[in-house]
């Protein structure tokens, strides 16, 4: 796979990061995941491999599974997911292109075009290194914070992004946090509601 221009891995999920193409991002908490569920996610995958199928039906499962709010769900407490927030709007402009996000309790999920010079690996390591070390600090706890990995998907079309959009701010309705994806204060549809009542 490394010998496929753009596309590399680090020994679990295949990433692409050629260009400053938008990308729908996941990344989550190291405990989002019961075990007897991440080893059946892991068999799936490799047998995807096998099979040279794409990942889309394992990313479904996987979301179903994060929408359940498992582990601690450190996301859910204001103060650490303010850290994560404050971390990736830092970054808008200056490394990405940020278009929507949502803060979920266990997990995050970006759509963003990385800025030239600036890798999605490296915007990947800026924003959970920080972010570990602070909300550990906050929770007065070590150890690991995010799972080691994320998800990501290139946008390979119009339709692709405006699902990918859609998704992403609509999230919270459809884990039954909220009735509207406005009323979800860390997202992006949040932000864009406050902007209108302030203009």
């Amino acid at each position: 796979m490394d010998k496929i221009k753009g596309w590399h891995s680090r020994g679990y999920l295949p990433h692409y990061d050629n260009d400053r193409r938008a990308q729908f991002v996941t990344f989550r908490l190291h405990d989002s995941l019961p075990k007897n569920a991440l080893s059946r996610l892991k068999e799936k995958s490799r047998v995807n491999m096998l099979r040279g199928k794409d990942d889309l039906e394992l990313q479904r499962l996987t979301e179903k599974y994060l929408d359940k709010g498992e582990g601690e769900c450190y996301l859910r407490l204001r103060q650490v997911a303010e850290v994560v927030e404050n971390k990736i709007l830092g970054l808008h402009l200056s490394r990405l292109i940020l278009i929507v996000w949502v803060i979920m309790p266990n997990h995050v999920h970006l759509l963003f075009s990385p800025m030239a010079g600036n890798s999605m690996t490296a915007i990947m390591q800026l924003i959970k290194g920080a972010t570990a070390k602070e909300a550990n600090l906050l929770l007065g706890r070590t150890g690991s914070f995010w799972m080691r990995d994320y998800f990501d998907r290139y946008i390979r079309d119009a339709e692709h992004f405006r699902k990918a959009v859609r998704y992403i701010e609509n999230n919270p309705v459809k884990a039954g946090l909220c009735d509207r994806a406005e009323d979800w204060r860390l997202g992006s549809a949040w932000w864009r509601e406050r902007e209108k009542e302030v203009n």
